[in-house]
């Protein structure tokens, strides 16, 4: 791995050219740098834990794709599967076997999702869930909390974390305000303010939505008891509780947040690791409520490349690799990463928190004059230093360690990673930290 200034002509040059022929210059708003600066870096190959651009840099990736890559990049046996899926067909527009067994394995993994149906991206799956919950219940009205993000669907675009946190945007033009008319915000771990909500509305809620552990404002778990305090919330108003496990989901635990915390909800979403790092997402819930989905029921969705045979095939794959073995082994490197981080910024006298729920975790630089205690809410990421985590991710990508570029994102370990490769992280944010120099800052005024 580099130890100096990487050279970025090459991303530069790409970079240039992309803003030419794509607003941005990216496809995805956080990949443009704008919350940490410099030059997005375009990657040219990954294997294992390691990414390269196209300039010959190499990185240990923390990022690895947002979270799918639980196997790491360019695993041997989610590659073949892929390959023989491609080589019998990329697309059929009809049932297949696969997309059969995949929704069983969902099932058995996750006993909650009684019926499922894929889809191909995050926010198809938040979407959907939305609108097959508003077709069981009869109501309209939504609950979700600040700061979570369920993509961007106009109807949950409203306080959403993630990239609209990083540009500071607090909705997004482009939705109207009768999109979210029917869509209620209440603060993360605040049950006076969720008893509020259905107090005054609880007969027109049709479905509570969230991230068991909110993944996309830093990573802010739940206070102990605030998902059960979630579900007997709605079962008391007759709402349903909807998790969304695009982040979580069989990264937590072989069961997700459902099975870490205990609790199951009416409706799921599923991404990221369901597709082992192809386009593939999936929602499901009780036989009761997805059976309201046409061809069954009336609630319309469809999907041309839904289920498609490649992403099925890789997402099989990929599952296939998790075990209580693999588990134990990721929830051990993030372990020793989140110590070892902790360690780095207690010996340099710097104020942060590494919060974490399993093996997921994010970055908190206490922001001048604060507490140093955890954030609970997306009014508390919001306060976190977040030019100090950019200079922190500036130092660590110029040492070869990729994370990522947006103090409002997860870290994520993968089975490729060693312990070797978090030592030298570890290693590499105690340089960082001793150059800022940040422990001679002067105290406030």
């Amino acid at each position: 791995m580099t130890t100096s200034t990487p050279s970025t002509a090459l991303s530069e040059v790409l970079y240039a050219r992309a803003q030419a022929v794509i607003p941005g210059g990216v496809n995805s708003p956080v990949r443009a740098f704008r919350g940490v600066g410099g030059t997005p870096r375009f990657m040219a190959s990954g294997a294992g834990a390691v990414i390269r651009d196209v300039d010959g840099n190499a990185y240990r990736d923390y990022v690895m794709s947002w979270g799918p890559l639980i196997a790491g990049h360019a695993h041997p046996g989610v590659l073949a599967a892929a390959r023989d899926a491609l080589e019998r067909g990329s697309s059929f527009g009809a049932p297949t076997a696969a997309e059969v067994e995949l929704a069983e394995e969902i099932r058995e993994r996750y006993p909650a999702a009684e019926r499922v149906r894929l889809v191909s991206s995050g926010t198809e799956a938040g979407m959907s869930a939305v609108r097959v919950a508003r077709g069981a219940t009869g109501r309209d009205r939504i609950v979700k909390f600040a700061g979570h993000y369920h993509g961007h669907a106009d109807a949950l675009l409203a306080a959403a974390g993630s990239g609209v946190a990083t540009f500071g945007l607090p909705d997004s033009p482009g939705v109207t305000k009768a999109a979210v008319a029917d869509t209620i915000v209440v603060a993360w771990n605040d049950r006076s303010a969720v008893e509020a909500a259905f107090a005054e509305h609880g007969a027109e809620v049709a479905a509570l939505v969230c991230e068991p552990v909110a993944a996309n404002m830093g990573v802010v778990p739940p206070e102990p008891g605030f998902l059960a305090f979630l579900h007997d919330v709605t079962t008391r108003h007759g709402a349903l509780l909807c998790f969304d496990e695009v982040m979580t989901g069989f990264r937590l635990a072989r069961g997700g947040a459902a099975e870490l915390y205990g609790v199951s909800p009416d409706l799921v979403t599923f991404g990221k690791v369901v597709g082992g790092g192809f386009p593939l997402a999936a929602f499901g819930g009780s036989a009761e409520v997805m059976d309201h989905l046409a061809p069954v029921g009336p609630v319309y969705q469809a999907g041309t490349l839904s289920g498609n045979p490649v992403a099925v095939a890789a997402g099989q794959a990929q599952l296939g690799l998790l075990d209580g073995d693999a588990y134990a082994l990721i929830d051990g490197l993030a372990d020793r990463l989140v110590t070892g981080l902790a360690a780095a910024f207690a010996a340099a006298g710097v104020a942060a928190v590494v919060q974490r729920a399993g093996n997921l975790f994010g970055l908190f630089f206490t922001p001048p004059g604060g507490d140093g205690g955890p954030v609970r809410d997306y009014a508390g990421a919001r306060a976190a230093d977040h030019a100090r985590y950019a200079a922190f991710f500036t130092g660590m990508l110029a040492r070869g360690h990729y994370l990522p570029p947006s103090g409002y994102e997860a870290l994520f370990v993968s089975l490729a990673h060693t312990p070797e490769d978090i030592d030298a992280t570890v290693a590499a944010a105690a340089e960082v930290l001793e150059a800022a120099g940040w422990d001679r800052d002067p105290p406030d005024p």
